[in-house]
C-alpha cells in the first residue's frame, strides 16, 4: 500500500514572513552552474548511458509498494535492491496474467508516480520519520552536546557536517536512480542533475530532521539549535542562518512523506539545467511530476497559504532560494578549501562539489 497522507493541515502562521509571492514569481529564474561533466564517477555508483525515447519516458508497474517491513532498521542503510528507473516507459502492468495497459487517466497516472516516488524516498531516507519523531519527543537541546559542537574546531566542524552531507548525498543519488525515468537521461544529463541538485535535496531532506516547536534540527541523536553551526566566517554564517530559515519554511508546511519525496524530485528534474542536453524529456517528466505534487497537496493542503497562493505555487516560489543555497554553500566551501587546502573530504564529496584545493 501506498504512503498514507496526513491529516489536513493549515500553515503555521510564522511562515508569512517571507515576502508573498505573486504569479509571476512561481516560474524560478536561471541560474548558472560550472559542473564538470568528465569527472563524475562516484565510487559505487556506476552510470549505464541510456537512449533517450520521444515518449514519456517512464513505466510504472504498481504491484511495487511500500508497507510495514520497509523499515525493519530505524537507520536504513542496507536497502533492498530499488527498481530499475531505466527501463520505463508509460506502460502499467496489471499484474494479473501479464496484461498491459496505458492509463489514460491523467489522476491515475499521477497517483502511480506518487507511489513511486514515495517508496524511492522513504526507503533512501538515512533514518524513518518514526525515529526523528521519537528523538524530538524524547530530547530537549543540551547546553553540554551545543558548546560540544560550539567549540568545536573549525576544521573540525566543516569534516564534521561534509560526513554527514556524504551520507545523504549517496542516499540521494539511490533516490534519483529509482525515480521513474530517471535513468532513461543519458549519463551526462544525470550527471549534471545530481551535481547540481544534491546540495537543494540534501537541505530538503533536513526539513524532515526540523523540530518547529523548538527550533532546532536532530543531528545524529541529538537537537542542536543554529548557533552551534555558527563560525566567525561571514559567508558560512549566512549559509547556516539562510538554511535553518528555510528548514523552518517547509517544516512549518508540514508535508507529508510522499509530498516531501514528489517536491525532491522535481527541484531534481530541472531542464534549465546549464550542460543538459536532454531538456524535453526532462521537462516530461518534471511536468508529470509536478501534476503528481499538485494533486497530493490538494488533498492534504487545501487551504491557500496566504490570500491565493496555494502550497503548491508556495513550494514553486522556494525553489530559488534553494539554489541560492546551493551557491552560498559552493562559495562558503570554496573560501574554506582555500584556507585549508590540507583537509580532503570524500571522493563521493570532491565529485559531487568539484572544489579544488
Amino acid at each position: 500500500m501506498r504512503a498514507v497522507p496526513g491529516q489536513e493541515t493549515s500553515p503555521d502562521s510564522s511562515m508569512y514572513e517571507p515576502p508573498t509571492p505573486t504569479s509571476s514569481d512561481i516560474y524560478p529564474p536561471t541560474y548558472h552552474y560550472s559542473p564538470d561533466l568528465t569527472s563524475f564517477t562516484p565510487t559505487g555508483y556506476n552510470y549505464t548511458p541510456q537512449t533517450t525515447t520521444s515518449t514519456i519516458p517512464f513505466e510504472i508497474t504498481p504491484d511495487y509498494v511500500v508497507d510495514s517491513t520497509t523499515f525493519g532498521d530505524v537507520r536504513q542503510t542496507s536497502l533492498d535492491p530499488l527498481p530499475d528507473s531505466g527501463a520505463m516507459s508509460p506502460v502499467v502492468s496489471s499484474g494479473k496474467g501479464g496484461e498491459v495497459f496505458s492509463p489514460a487517466d491523467p489522476e491515475q497516472l499521477a497517483e502511480i508516480i506518487a507511489r513511486w516516488v514515495a517508496d524511492a524516498h522513504l526507503r533512501t531516507c538515512l533514518y524513518s520519520t518514526e525515529h526523528i519523531l521519537d528523538v524530538m519527543r524524547k530530547q530537549s537541546p543540551d547546553i553540554t552536546n551545543i558548546n560540544y559542537y560550539k567549540n568545536m574546531a573549525h576544521e573540525e566542524l566543516w569534516y564534521d557536517c561534509a560526513q554527514k552531507l556524504t551520507s545523504v548525498i549517496q542516499q540521494i543519488i539511490e533516490f534519483a536512480k529509482a525515480v521513474p525515468g530517471f535513468r532513461k537521461f543519458s549519463q551526462d544529463d544525470q550527471i549534471v542533475l545530481l551535481k547540481a541538485g544534491s546540495f537543494e535535496l540534501a537541505v530538503l531532506r533536513m526539513t524532515r530532521y526540523y523540530d518547529v516547536n523548538q527550533n532546532c534540527v536532530v543531528y545524529g541523536d541529538t537537537l542542536l539549535p543554529m548557533e552551534a553551526f555558527l563560525t566567525t566566517e561571514t559567508v558560512e554564517m549566512k549559509l547556516v542562518n539562510n538554511v535553518f530559515e528555510f528548514a523552518k519554511t517547509i517544516a512549518e508546511l508540514k508535508l507529508t512523506d510522499t509530498e516531501l519525496g514528489l517536491y525532491s524530485a522535481l527541484v531534481l528534474l530541472q531542464a534549465d539545467r546549464p550542460g543538459l542536453r536532454g531538456t524535453d524529456e526532462i521537462s516530461k517528466l518534471n511536468e508529470a511530476v509536478g501534476r503528481s505534487l499538485c494533486l497530493e497537496l490538494e488533498k492534504t493542503h487545501r487551504y491557500p497559504v496566504k490570500g491565493d497562493i496555494t502550497v503548491y505555487a508556495f513550494l514553486l516560489a522556494k525553489m530559488p532560494a534553494l539554489r541560492e543555497l546551493s551557491m552560498l554553500h559552493q562559495e562558503a566551501l570554496s573560501k574554506f578549501k582555500r584556507n585549508a587546502p590540507h583537509l580532503q573530504f570524500s571522493d563521493l564529496h570532491k565529485e559531487i562539489f568539484n572544489v579544488d584545493s
